[in-house]
């Protein structure tokens, strides 16, 4: 066998062939809807946890944040040591850690150790998502195969939004909120187990190293840009300063990284493609409008009185099944009708779902709320399994997890922004129905902007 430069855990298996795909595809999409379950019935679970420990709010905001905030400071981090040491292994050890992770938020004694554990787990997600995503890129090299993939695992994302509020619900009522928490225990020792069995190892080391500067810049930079986010909606201005230290250190992250060349955490060569700056920008418009949205909607339905808090999630089920059974067969679209197609009229079909909310009244008559979430979905389906090839597939397999975990970082970013951004709009226009317009309007021109990009830049 002709060397490649991997480690020697990467020829542990044979390539995956035949059967062995759909059991691949399987194991990475049951890390990916652990992830993503885990982030969303948390949510619901922060009146009993404030209830169980007599928690402040800003204590039970910390419980959500500080998953995001380690989630995106260790991205970048995840996605290097993936291609350094095995993507494989990463993937493992990161559905370990969000598994023992989870345990210690169900056991956990005191709101501080819940807090911990959270961050834990947002350390576990920065290993195994992006990890996820590389895999793919490497055991489907053919383009058209790897859309089919990426089609089935961005449905995961929508399969998790749908089941994550309905399940936490149920088992939240019946089982106290440590339930939710013990649901995803199983789930990746499945996944720890069926990755040792059916994933091959790969690696590419060769010509790269541990980027030190560039981690600890692009740490605070991602790290200061989350807490930003979060701080917005607090008074003072806490928000500003964290927002002019992530500006500080982006800027000396560049520098850092332009020094270091070849070798960088993240090579800036990959900037000068088009396509894979196209998907960036397209994917953190895509999140910026949807969590903006998930954040106001249900907010503005229950504080208006049409939704109690089971009503709203049970709302937001059209967005997300229908995001569910678009992203599926999104990648055969796509090698139908081309990824600039794909990418770009997705975004724009998000925008149109932005617009019909903002033509409601405060979220009424709910069958045009209801409308808006759709096309929000139909859009996210369409897009999110194209975007995701874009990115991983405009670089060699050797850069695998470093593109994953940009994407990644994009999401994250955009996320971020985005429920920050439309709540100063909300909040700016007095909240109601004029407050849920202005910010709806300012999304749909972001996914417009993010539209534009993709037909621009991604090409083929």
């Amino acid at each position: 066998m002709p060397d490649t430069g991997m480690h020697p855990a990467a020829r542990e298996l044979p390539p995956v062939t035949g059967r062995r795909n759909a059991w691949v595809l399987v194991t990475l999409c049951l890390g990916v809807l652990v992830a993503q379950v885990d982030t969303s019935v948390v949510n619901l679970a922060t009146q009993p946890i404030a209830t169980s420990f007599g928690a402040s709010v800003g204590a039970l905001q910390w419980v959500l944040d500080g998953y995001n905030l380690a989630y995106a400071v260790l991205l970048l981090t995840g996605g290097l040591i993936a291609d350094l040491y095995g993507r494989r292994r990463v993937f493992q050890a990161g559905a370990a850690v969000i598994g023992a992770a989870s345990l210690g938020c169900a056991l956990a004694p005191s709101i501080g150790i819940l807090v911990a554990a959270r961050v834990a787990a947002g350390i576990g997600a920065a290993m195994l998502l992006p990890t996820s995503l590389a895999i793919v890129r490497v055991v489907w090299p053919e383009q058209e195969s790897r859309r089919r993939a990426l089609g089935v695992w961005a449905s995961c994302n929508g399969l998790a939004f749908a089941i994550g509020p309905t399940v936490g619900g149920v088992l939240i009522q019946w089982f106290g909120w440590p339930s939710v928490f013990y649901l995803a225990v199983p789930l990746v020792l499945a996944a720890f187990v069926m990755a040792h069995v059916v994933v091959p190892e790969s690696a590419d080391p060769s010509g790269r190293r541990l980027d030190l500067p560039g981690q600890v810049l692009g740490a605070v930079a991602l790290g200061a840009l989350v807490v930003a986010g979060i701080d917005s909606h607090q008074e003072g201005s806490a928000w500003a300063v964290s927002l002019a230290v992530a500006m500080v250190a982006l800027g000396m992250f560049v520098r850092v990284e332009r020094r270091a060349g070849p070798t960088a955490l993240v090579p800036l060569a990959l900037f000068r493609q088009p396509a894979v700056c196209g998907a960036i920008v397209a994917t953190a418009a895509m999140t910026f409008g949807i969590y903006g949205m998930i954040f106001l909607v249900p907010l503005i339905w229950q504080s208006s009185g049409l939704l109690g808090a089971e009503g709203a999630g049970l709302g937001l089920l059209p967005c997300a099944v229908v995001f569910f059974l678009v992203s599926q067969p999104s990648g055969h679209l796509a090698n139908r009708v081309g990824v600039r197609i794909m990418t770009a009229g997705g975004t724009a079909v998000i925008a149109c779902g932005l617009a019909v909310l903002a033509a409601t009244q405060a979220g009424r008559p709910l069958a045009a709320s209801e409308i808006g979430l759709a096309l929000t979905g139909v859009g996210m389906g369409l897009n999110t399994g194209p975007l995701m090839s874009v990115a991983v597939g405009a670089v060699e397999a050797a850069r695998s997890g470093t593109a994953s975990a940009l994407v990644n970082v994009a999401r994250m970013t955009g996320a971020t922004l985005g429920v920050a951004v439309l709540g100063a709009a909300f909040a700016l226009w007095h909240g109601g129905a004029d407050g849920l317009r202005a910010a709806m309007l300012v999304g749909a021109a972001v996914q417009l902007l993010g539209a534009i990009t993709a037909w621009v830049t991604i090409r083929g």
